[in-house]
């Protein structure tokens, strides 16, 4: 199990995508978004609490994963998703890296970048429908940084650049 978290435009997305494509084997990863499952812009927590005792516990036990994808355009959970069994599994998002998280996982990779290259990557691909709620997803952040120290439970360290 391969987690990777960093703040939002960090290269985490583009990270999980690069890893999917080059992993060696017959047996390609699972790839979990948390950007799937977090509910709403104030979600960070629960989207947190929601991975872990759906996919990572559940997994890391031999018993069967899966997530609720949260439908964002009717502001509504929405189905849900199994996670193969038998396969690699790489969840990517804001959040991944949360202490709990340590034990169920294998590798865990920290991504940052510069504040103004992140917000601009953020904007480009969301548009601009993520302005308005840039800085109180920021505010969730710092917080959960704060409390959780994600960057300490990494046992690989990036820097996102253009």
């Amino acid at each position: 199990m391969v987690l990777i978290d960093g703040p939002s435009g960090a290269g985490k997305s583009t990270l999980a995508d690069v890893l999917i494509a080059s992993w060696p084997g017959p047996r390609r990863p699972t790839l979990v978004r948390l950007d799937d499952i977090y509910p709403g812009w104030d979600g960070l927590d629960a989207a947190i609490a929601h991975v872990q005792e759906n996919v990572l516990r559940p997994r890391r036990a031999g018993q069967r994963a899966r997530w609720q994808r949260y439908d964002w355009d009717r502001a509504a959970p929405a189905e849900w998703n199994i996670v193969r069994s038998g396969h690699p599994l790489i969840v990517e998002g804001c959040g991944t890296l949360a202490a709990a998280h340590e034990e169920l996982s294998d590798v865990r990779v920290w991504i940052d970048a510069d504040d103004t290259v992140r917000k601009r990557r953020a904007l480009a691909r969301d548009g601009e429908a993520y302005r308005p709620f840039w800085n109180a997803w920021q505010t969730q952040w710092e917080s959960f940084v704060a409390r959780e120290s994600p960057q300490s439970h990494a046992t690989i360290r990036m820097r996102g650049t253009d």
